[in-house]
């Protein structure tokens, strides 16, 4: 399983950036998805899961109303866009997916984290 990242970069508050996540040698439309932070000094966070074939999406407190995750089956990739980007949501925002309960809600796996990760893409906001 690969799970590359990209779509990161610069952006000033209140901005948007479409995060993307290439998948190769998995079949995203039985896997559960996710997109996971980890912000300097902090715990990594599940920032939104959705579950497989989209029946439960899952965000975190902080970034409902802004954030969107969505998949693309046919392409085998998955999404996230950020609208309204805040200082607070500059991470490392990391994919990740896991063929394990994956009929089970978003929120479970944002809860539990997944089995394969990506490399991670750098979202800077400034201010």
């Amino acid at each position: 399983v690969q799970l590359q990242a990209f779509g990161g970069g610069l952006v000033q508050a209140g901005g948007s950036l479409r995060l993307s996540c290439a998948a190769s040698g998995v079949t995203l439309d039985y896997y559960a998805i996710g997109w996971f932070r980890q912000a300097p000094g902090k715990e990594r966070e599940g920032a939104s899961c959705i579950s497989t074939r989209g029946g439960s999406t899952h965000y975190t407190d902080s970034v409902l109303g802004r954030f969107t995750i969505s998949r693309d089956n046919a392409k085998n990739t998955v999404y996230l866009q950020m609208n309204s980007l805040k200082p607070e949501d500059t991470a490392v925002y990391y994919c990740a997916v896991t063929d394990r309960n994956a009929y089970y809600s978003g929120s479970y796996h944002c809860l539990r984290g997944m089995d394969y990760w990506g490399q991670g893409t750098l979202v800077t906001v400034s201010s």
